[in-house]
């Protein structure tokens, strides 16, 4: 997910370094594996609908009950995989139960990013690939990586989709900055007109995010992992209807760093993130995660759980507005890693690109 590493000498950045955080915690949660898949990306689960959704590479979504799968739909003649190239995510409208829609974000064939609806069969349990209508095309020309990827219902019940900013390196088109471009950007969607918002702006990769129902439910917030170039990746987090019109950076930052990008740092008005960590050593892509709802998962309860492509390793801290508290690691490590999910009884998933896919448990 990255092309280069490079180490160098951290200064003192005024801000909570994931580098410099507390040593792995001994584990008190552990992964149980739950099934073996083709690449998967992303683990939901749909509204009436028993059990886990995964979500493979390739273009196939399965349905997962206890030991039982099943095949919901698979868009695979549709669907680009060189690269990061892939079905990256789904998201089940609020009112699946009634309507039977669900929506995908993947690249097509010409590598562009696609986020297209499908209609399921009334039973809720098979989507015929003849249904999907495109609704978002963004072209991304050129380059297989920064696709972003997470496509996720917000509390408003509007879509939002992450964008990467185009792919290689230092953004050099300014896409991030440009807000007449879709790259680079958090978007919202209204599904029900189809009408496209960018909603900020400033991204590079922000691969995962998520929405934060557990710290204040008057307030929801956003949290956003986004993959920084050689030196930082970054963690942000905001109350989501403040996050309307934001611009979170990059290319004039990296993490807290200026960036020599395409025109000169703009710092005011510029979000800045709750925690940033160095690329320095064996680390390449921050995979972000979900502040934690299942309180059978007392050790991690209402931290954001994050972790690390090349390393595998997985991480937690405090997300607070303004800055994070007590990063540590968990003990915990699936090497892979390709992405956290959440069921809606608040179940913590992670999968690997290697075949696995784990759910959280408590260990006894």
């Amino acid at each position: 997910m990255r092309r280069l590493l490079i180490a160098f000498v951290l200064s003192a950045l005024g801000a909570l370094m994931i580098a410099g955080a507390a040593a792995d915690a001994k584990p008190r949660v552990k992964l149980k594996r739950i099934g073996r898949f083709q690449s998967p990306t992303y683990v939901t689960s749909a509204p009436g609908l028993p059990g886990a959704v995964v979500v493979e590479r390739g273009g196939r979504i399965r349905l997962l009950h206890g030991r039982k799968r099943r095949t919901f739909t698979n868009i695979g003649g549709l669907v680009s995989t060189g690269g990061e190239r892939g079905l990256l995510s789904v998201a089940f409208a609020p009112g699946y139960a009634s309507s039977r829609l669900l929506y995908v974000y993947f690249t097509d064939r010409s590598g562009d990013l696609e986020i297209a609806e499908l209609r399921a069969d009334p039973d809720g349990l098979h989507a015929d690939p003849g249904t999907l209508r495109p609704m978002v095309v963004v072209p991304h020309p050129g380059q297989s990586n920064h696709n972003g990827g997470q496509l996720q219902f917000g509390p408003d019940g509007l879509l939002y989709a992450g964008t990467g900013d185009g792919g290689g390196a230092g953004d050099q088109p300014n896409n991030a900055q440009n807000p007449s471009s879709r790259l680079g950007k958090l978007l919202q969607i209204d599904p029900t007109s189809g009408a496209v918002r960018v909603y900020s702006i400033g991204f590079r990769n922000p691969y995962r995010f998520s929405f934060d129902l557990a710290t204040d439910p008057a307030q929801p917030r956003i949290a956003i992992g986004d993959v920084g170039q050689d030196r930082f990746d970054e963690i942000d987090y905001v109350t989501l209807g403040a996050a309307a019109g934001d611009n979170f950076g990059w290319n004039d930052f990296e993490g807290f760093a200026p960036f020599a990008g395409a025109h000169p740092p703009t710092p005011s008005g510029t979000v800045k993130p709750i925690a940033v960590r160095s690329i320095a050593g064996a680390g390449c892509a921050i995979i972000g995660g979900y502040v934690v709802r299942d309180r059978r998962l007392r050790p991690l309860f209402h931290r954001y759980v994050y972790g690390d492509f090349c390393t595998g390793k997985i991480r937690s801290l405090i997300p607070r507005l303004g800055g994070a508290r007590k990063n540590r690691g968990t003990g915990l490590r699936v090497p892979g890693l390709s992405s956290f999910g959440e069921t809606a009884d608040g179940k913590l998933y992670a999968t690997s690109l290697n075949g696995p896919v784990y759910r959280f448990v408590r260990r006894h």
